[in-house]
């Protein structure tokens, strides 16, 4: 038997992190963790060491790691070599000893090592939306210039990538250049949203809620970032921005469909009249599985979808008035170059406002629309450009949440 690949987990702490090492102990045959990585958490993952024992483990935070340092003394762990800053990410993505690597670091603060990891020719599990949107056509040159794999986790992005035909995805990781949706038969990708929290909300209660309603999503247990942009619906612009950098798709090609089950993860629309979609529970283990074994099946450890219990299923168009942010994030990806990364910097910004009550939640979306707006985007040529945009996006929408207080 071949030796277990050896997976480097990118925000081992947060939701996808865990779901990843739940999925990897359930196949240790197959995989063992090479490397495990946190932003502040150092509690966390010393107990994620100690279990899962990485040979490497990495703390951006410096201070960070000198107590996960003390901490793997305390308990006589002298086999774990602690890294620390964004150069530690780096090297663990794309260390030669590493097979693959999942991308799971929430926001901006993901893509260096997302970079490196594509760079490194390493099949990389992207569930780090943030670096197709900010840098969608750098990733994309990286991965096929290193002969890097990347396979989408996001559930709706992994349920495209599953109804496509095997063939061309094999064809498309292989060529510089991506197949089209038009030469595989595609006539359309039906991307699904659940329509978060705040669906059916009278519109005049926006102002009023709560961080603690905006987390609270009905259907997926997420963090705190993500699920306030699953109620604002940005979290869905931010994919369809990833569909069309990971399905060579334009934004016409793509529709946003309302599903509030969240059982039907997406689909694909053929010429033929068929429609293809992938079903299940909503459990990220099933994305992380699927995208760990590629193109092969492997135990997720989630219960079989019972369609009797399901018994109906629901789908609405989305409603631009309520979730401005769609539109926002349509424009973006419109107008090309370093807008997308001005949208998402603004948005990051405006939702870490809102958790740390010094916006409304209604406010986000204005936040948003002013900085794509007043930020001026340029050609996304070069990294520097990205994150140069970036900053300019981060400094004005702060100073646009300062204005509303």
């Amino acid at each position: 038997m071949d030796a277990p690949l050896a997976v480097t987990i990118l925000g081992a702490t947060g939701t996808i992190g865990r779901n990843t090492l739940d999925v990897i102990a359930r196949n240790p045959e197959r995989y063992r963790v090479y490397a495990l990585t946190a932003n502040a958490n150092d509690q966390s993952l010393l107990e994620q060491c100690i279990q899962y024992r990485p040979q490497l483990a990495v703390m951006v935070d410096d201070a960070s790691a000198e107590r996960l340092q003390q901490g793997l003394n305390q308990h006589g762990v002298e086999d774990i070599k602690v890294l620390s800053g964004v150069a530690g990410l780096e090297s663990v993505a794309s260390a030669n000893e590493c097979d693959i690597v999942m991308a799971g670091i929430v926001g901006a603060a993901g893509l260096l090592p997302t970079l490196a990891a594509a760079r490194a020719g390493k099949r990389l599990l992207l569930a780090n939306k943030e670096s197709l949107v900010m840098s969608g056509q750098l990733l994309m040159d990286c991965a096929r210039n290193a002969g890097a794999e990347i396979v989408p986790v996001d559930s709706e992005h992994n349920a495209i990538w599953q109804s496509l035909p095997m063939d061309s995805l094999q064809q498309s990781m292989r060529k510089a250049q991506a197949i089209t949706l038009q030469q595989i038969g595609v006539e359309k990708i039906l991307l699904t949203a659940s329509g978060g929290p705040f669906r059916t909300l009278p519109l005049e209660s926006f102002a009023d809620v709560t961080p603690e309603q905006a987390c609270a999503h009905p259907n997926w247990r997420m963090g705190r970032k993500i699920s306030v942009d699953s109620a604002t619906m940005m979290n869905k612009g931010l994919e369809l921005i990833e569909a069309c950098w990971l399905f060579n798709a334009t934004p016409d090609q793509i529709q946003v469909v309302i599903h509030p089950e969240s059982i039907i993860h997406s689909l694909i629309s053929y010429k033929d009249g068929s429609v293809i979609s992938q079903m299940g529970n909503p459990d990220m283990r099933t994305p992380i599985a699927s995208a760990l074994a590629w193109p092969e099946r492997i135990a997720s450890g989630v219960e079989p979808l019972d369609l009797f219990e399901v018994a109906s299923l629901h789908f609405e168009r989305p409603d631009h008035t309520r979730f401005p942010c769609l539109r926002f994030a349509e424009a973006a990806v419109t107008l090309g170059g370093t807008a997308s990364a001005i949208l998402n910097a603004a948005n990051e910004v405006a939702v870490s406002g809102f958790l740390e009550n010094k916006i409304r939640f209604s406010d986000i979306a204005t936040v948003v629309e002013k900085a794509l707006s007043e930020v001026a985007a340029h050609n996304a040529d070069t990294l520097d450009v990205i994150l140069a945009d970036d900053r300019s996006a981060r400094e004005y929408a702060g100073e646009v949440i300062q204005a509303i207080n």
